[in-house]
């Protein structure tokens, strides 16, 4: 069965770097994406932007949407922006019924966003705890209830920068050796923070060897980590 993935990140680049490769072997499986970015990272996240002369604010948005836009195309997905504002990013009563809708809308099978810690960035456990709460209220826990309510969706949190700090626990790697093409373009579309790229480049690599040492499979070259929140629901082992 084909899946449908949701990715939601506090900025607008956020997917590219943690989760590009995922979302490109979901497309490539014949499954759909949706990236949903809670703001541009207009100021905490656009360093780059803000070195030219006569930089603003409305033309910082218009590029990172751009990018945002050419990454998520580059790996088969559609993206969208909130607009929220970052660096504090506050979800506000009208923006959390934003995402409960978003969630009924589209009735994913997979939810990929921040771990709750990282004491690194103020937006991540924010946005973090906003995807957490919409997802339950767009589910009602899984029980039947005077709201139209979803089947819940597999959560997920993409590895954060600074893992050992974000209580970050990687028990699910994606082998994305034959999509790395593809994230490799969609980070190359981020030039407002190009000096991500090698980084994140050199962290696939290392997670393909972590993951060749667990499982065996030696034809994994990349892979990206990730945290899943929830137990397996099986028939059998």
């Amino acid at each position: 069965m084909s899946k449908t993935l949701l990715v939601i990140g506090a900025h607008s680049a956020d997917f590219v770097w943690r989760a590009a490769g995922t979302i490109a072997v979901t497309t490539a499986e014949g499954g759909s994406a949706t990236v949903l970015a809670l703001s541009y990272g207009e100021r905490g996240e656009s360093g780059e932007l803000w070195q030219e002369p006569n930089q603003t604010v409305e033309n910082v948005k218009r590029i990172r949407h751009e990018e945002a836009v050419a990454a998520a195309s580059a790996v088969g997905a559609t993206f969208r922006c909130l607009d929220l504002g970052d660096y504090p990013l506050n979800i506000t009563d009208a923006a959390m019924q934003q995402l409960v809708e978003l969630f009924r809308d589209l009735q994913p099978h997979i939810v990929l966003t921040h771990t709750p810690v990282d004491p690194f960035n103020p937006d991540h456990p924010v946005a973090s705890q906003a995807v957490q709460k919409a997802r339950l209220l767009a589910s009602g826990a899984g029980v039947s209830s005077a709201f139209k309510r979803i089947i819940p969706p597999d959560l997920y949190f993409f590895e954060p920068h600074q893992p050992e700090l974000s209580e970050f626990m990687p028990n699910t790697f994606v082998d994305i050796t034959p999509v790395m093409d593809q994230k490799i373009k969609a980070m190359q579309a981020m030039q407002a923070q190009s000096y991500l790229q090698s980084y994140y480049t050199e962290l696939a690599s290392r997670r393909g060897n972590h993951a060749r040492r667990i499982s065996g499979m030696e034809e994994v070259k990349y892979a990206e980590a990730l945290q899943r929140t929830l137990p397996w629901v099986v028939k059998n082992l």
